[in-house]
């Protein structure tokens, strides 16, 4: 972790110098001097860093000696970063009039007072650098005490395959132990039985309790057993209303407001009275007999044949709870470990390259002593190397001797930590932050690690391309796993296994804190003065009154709850201190209606996330002196209407979120010169009006993911409309084009025109588009790379050739009330295959929709990928081509189409059969 930090500092070092050369502008005299001096210190430290960190783990002073290098790297990225801001505040304050141009040192364009402040300031900023550099100095000198080894780490991640091959590994060699727990789980023995069946399995950490417990419960026989199925993460601490509050929600499947313990019983005790119910405890430690009976209380009026599993490391827990069966987990067979790791560590290795390391990979296999965590972590670091010194490296190395790890960590988790380049370290460690089995939000994750300046940038990369290349690194070597998916496939959650989580905190040794209270009107005084980032937990509480001592070196300051939770009271010396803070998050909170105006001093912010605040109105005008700003999120502040005015400022601002509310009349949008905000890539929504004019998107040349355009009534010439320069915009994947029920269809088939997407485009959208003619690039195979299309409230009298899109999936065509004749020009006649990738058509709402056939042409096929067919509320159609009688897709459904239905009553079966 400390070699990760200094790596960071001497980046931005580097950085610094260079900006402050082209800037032409100078600290106080002889500075440069000590910055070289500080430099080369700081590289011959590094040198040794490694090693360090290796032997820490035996030796108290190298651990002591670790600890203070870190301290003095915070501080230093803090000066940094204090140093960098001065220079883009300098920068963004310049005037742009032409009379000054030429001239370059900007205490000179600016009033005297603001030029006193910029030398005050950069003579502060060179005190804290002299003093900095006489402490390294200091632990410079000490590192020689140790004689430490010399040696650097490598900067560059290596290229792993990706994490599928992880995944394909999480349920193996377990077959006898499954059917052992089904067996349990579905025997009519204790059908009857008075008391609460409870199956407990038992296990040291690692071994693969939970898997087992999810290849259970996961099952089709217990699918189809159970009324209801319950899995509830308990983990330490045991919080009674959690757990309550959790099995409610998800009986109901949906979240709740209770607080009151008894109110929260009785729901349950009505969920599940008379229903066969699974409930699942997983990784559970409390032996508490009173808390467990409380528990257990709520759970007798379940039906007949109701279970509880329990997966815990403690016998005495399951002993405590009364359990029916209990069912010791061991370690994995020798054999199955030993193909397990080959299966990970030889995925895309030569025949000869296997043959070669097959007997080491043994010997590795075996030292993990049947721990299926530590064989995934070590088969996954194995995996990138090939070269048999590694392999025996690896095998030999001192950390399997370490006794520290024999009851808390695995040494396979060390080996794999050790082998990441410092910018992986850093991220990894971070991650500690969370709360254990807490859902990681892979985007969000990404985000954070920006806001510490984790990603190493020195390219022209995109940071969130190499925020997920980490991520996936991370995952590849079985540092991540619980993988969820979007609808589009792309893995969007992930967890991260409890050990894994505790050898996290091991090696941030305090400087991730985790608070956790579940009293009701919550009164908390934190003192993190060891903090660097603090994550506090509320379990239902209505009123959390929060104060702060010791936070001032605090970079990261996250609120969680599992319910709305409302801090009460923020007090301003509290929140005074947080002046080096990185990110903040205060999602979900109701009773913030509006921030300290003193939220405009955190000058090193680049993470605001405030969404769910749903009582949120305003955001104070000095938020827009945040120039290191890189994502605000206030989706979902129902309340916020209006942006401070200065938005413009906050030129670093890289992912706006916000939620449009069609409903209101008053709408929060982007401010006047959203043009200036040259950096963003995430907008959802641009609205065009009179202070945000739509040529303002002319700069917005980094936007990416989705974009929905509105308010095009307010375009007022197609000139302007042609600036945006959609079709430039080629990182954009997604667009919605709002158009408007008003006609005026001359200027809005002009603007339509003129709003042309880049080609690149895979997601397009038209809504209320009131011209009878489509823009000439709907007429044409333009968007080849297209493959969802949603066309709605449309005026024009036929379709376009849709059906010359090559890469076209997903097709959605509804309230087109012009239309009532669908033919060849659907298909299009430039290629040999119409539709030729088409899975999804839907139709809606086609009220006038009278006919559509196809004219088969010889050798030419039509939509030959097809699998669903759905046609909704089209009352006058009559005719369906022939080819789909012949060979209906598999999922076929038509709803209102009254004639259609009557005509072929064969369709009704089919229906009826989906």
């Amino acid at each position: 972790m400390a070699d990760a930090l200094l790596s960071i500092v001497l980046d931005r070092l580097a950085s610094l110098i260079q900006q402050q050369i082209q800037q032409e502008v100078s600290l106080v005299v002889g500075v440069e001097t000590e910055i070289q001096s500080l430099t080369d210190t700081l590289q011959v430290v590094r040198a040794v860093v490694a090693d360090a960190e290796k032997r820490q783990v035996k030796e108290e002073l190298v651990k002591v000696w670790l600890q203070r290098l870190k301290d003095i790297a915070y501080q230093m990225d803090d000066v940094l970063d204090e140093w960098s801001t001065s220079l883009l505040k300098s920068q963004i304050e310049r005037p742009e009039s032409p009379s000054m141009s030429k001239k370059k040192v900007s205490s000179c364009i600016l009033p005297p007072c603001i030029c006193f402040k910029r030398v005050a300031g950069r003579r502060d900023i060179a005190l804290k650098i002299k003093d900095i550099k006489q402490q390294v100095d200091d632990i410079a000198n000490q590192s020689n005490r140790f004689n430490f080894t010399s040696r650097f780490s490598n900067e560059e991640p290596p290229r792993l395959i990706t994490i599928s091959a992880v995944d394909i590994s999480e349920v193996w060699g377990r077959d006898k132990e499954r059917d052992t727990i089904l067996r349990q789980l579905l025997g009519k023995s204790c059908e009857q039985n008075l008391g609460l069946y409870t199956i407990s399995v038992v296990g040291m950490g690692g071994i693969g309790k939970t898997t087992l417990a999810q290849l259970a419960f996961n099952h089709d026989k217990v699918k189809a057993h159970f009324d209801k199925r319950i899995w509830i993460c308990v983990s330490d601490p045991f919080v009674p209303i959690r757990i309550l509050r959790a099995i409610l929600e998800a009986l109901q499947g949906q979240s709740s407001d209770l607080h009151d313990p008894e109110a929260l019983q009785q729901k349950i005790q009505e969920s599940i009275d008379g229903k066969k119910f699974l409930l699942v405890l997983d990784d559970v430690w409390f032996e508490d007999y009173q808390l467990w009976e409380q528990l257990k209380h709520c759970l007798k009026c379940g039906g007949g044949g109701s279970r509880i599993l329990v997966t815990t490391r403690s016998e005495s827990v399951a002993r405590m709870m009364r359990s029916t069966y209990m069912h010791s987990l061991g370690s994995l067979p020798l054999e199955q470990c030993r193909a397990l790791f080959s299966q990970i560590a030889f995925c895309g290795k030569s025949t000869h390259k296997i043959e070669e390391l097959e007997e080491i990979g043994k010997k590795i296999a075996d030292k993990c002593k049947g721990l299926p965590l530590s064989v995934k972590a070590l088969g996954s670091l194995m995996q990138s190397k090939n070269n048999k010194e590694d392999w025996e490296n690896v095998l030999n190395s001192e950390m399997w001797e370490l006794d520290v790890f024999e009851k808390t960590l695995s040494p396979a988790l060390l080996l794999s930590y050790y082998d990441l380049p410092p910018p992986l370290k850093r991220c990894f460690s971070y991650c500690a932050v969370f709360p254990k089995d807490h859902t990681i939000q892979i985007d969000d994750l990404i985000k954070l690690w920006m806001a510490q300046s984790y990603l190493d940038c020195k390219s022209d990369r995109e940071m969130e391309t190499i925020g997920r290349e980490y991520y996936e690194n991370l995952a590849a070597r079985s540092f991540f796993q619980d993988f969820e998916k979007d609808d589009k496939g792309n893995i969007v959650r992930c967890k991260m296994h409890d050990i894994v989580h505790d050898f996290a905190q091991f090696l941030t040794n305090n400087e991730c804190l985790i608070v956790e209270d579940d009293c009701e009107n919550l009164k908390t005084n934190l003192s993190l003065q060891k903090g660097r980032h603090a994550t506090v937990i509320v379990h239902g509480s209505t009123r959390f009154s929060f104060s702060v001592t010791h936070g001032r070196n605090l970079h990261t300051l996250l609120v969680v709850s599992d319910n709305r939770c409302r801090i009460d009271s923020f007090p301003l010396d509290s929140f005074q201190q947080f002046k080096y803070l990185r990110a903040m998050d205060l999602r979900g909170n109701d009773s913030i209606v509006e921030l300290p105006r003193e939220v405009g001093e955190f000058i090193h912010l680049r993470y605001l996330n405030l969404s769910r605040c749903r009582e949120l109105k305003t955001l104070p005008e000095t938020i827009c002196g945040l120039c290191n700003l890189q994502t605000l999120d206030v989706r979902h502040c129902v309340d916020l209407r209006k942006l401070p005015q200065g938005m413009e400022n906050l030129v670093n601002l890289r992912h706006y979120l916000f939620t449009y509310y069609e409903e209101f009349s008053e709408q929060i949008s982007l401010a006047k010169g959203v043009g200036r905000l040259t950096s963003l890539r995430t907008l959802p929504l641009f609205i065009v009006s009179d202070e945000c004019k739509i040529e303002e998107m002319r700069n917005l040349k980094e936007l990416r993911g989705g974009l929905e355009i509105r308010g095009l009534v307010n375009v007022e010439d197609v000139e302007k409309a042609e600036k945006a320069e959609l079709k430039n915009k080629k990182h954009l994947h997604g667009l919605t084009l709002h158009f408007t029920t008003q006609t005026m269809q001359e200027r809005m088939k002009k603007v339509a025109e003129a709003l042309q997407p880049h080609p690149n485009l895979k997601y397009l959208s038209i809504v209320e588009y009131q011209v009878r003619e489509w823009p000439r690039w709907m007429m044409e195979p333009s968007l080849l790379q297209l493959t969802h299309l949603l066309l709605s409230h449309i005026a024009c009298q036929f379709l376009p050739p849709l059906g010359e899109l090559p890469l076209l999936e997903n097709l959605y065509i509804q309230y087109m009330s012009r239309v009532n004749y669908v033919g060849g020009e659907f298909l299009g006649s430039s290629s040999a295959i119409a539709f030729p990738r088409l899975k999804y058509l839907g139709f809606s709402e086609m009220k006038e929709w009278e006919i559509w056939e196809v004219k088969e042409e010889e050798g030419r096929k039509v939509m030959p990928c097809l699998l669903s067919l759905k046609i909704s509320a089209s009352p006058k159609l009559a005719t369906l081509p022939d080819l789909l009688q012949r060979t209906p897709p598999l999922d076929l459904s038509f709803k209102y189409c009254n004639i259609l239905q009557g005509k072929w009553p064969w369709l009704l079966k089919v229906t009826a059969r989906v």
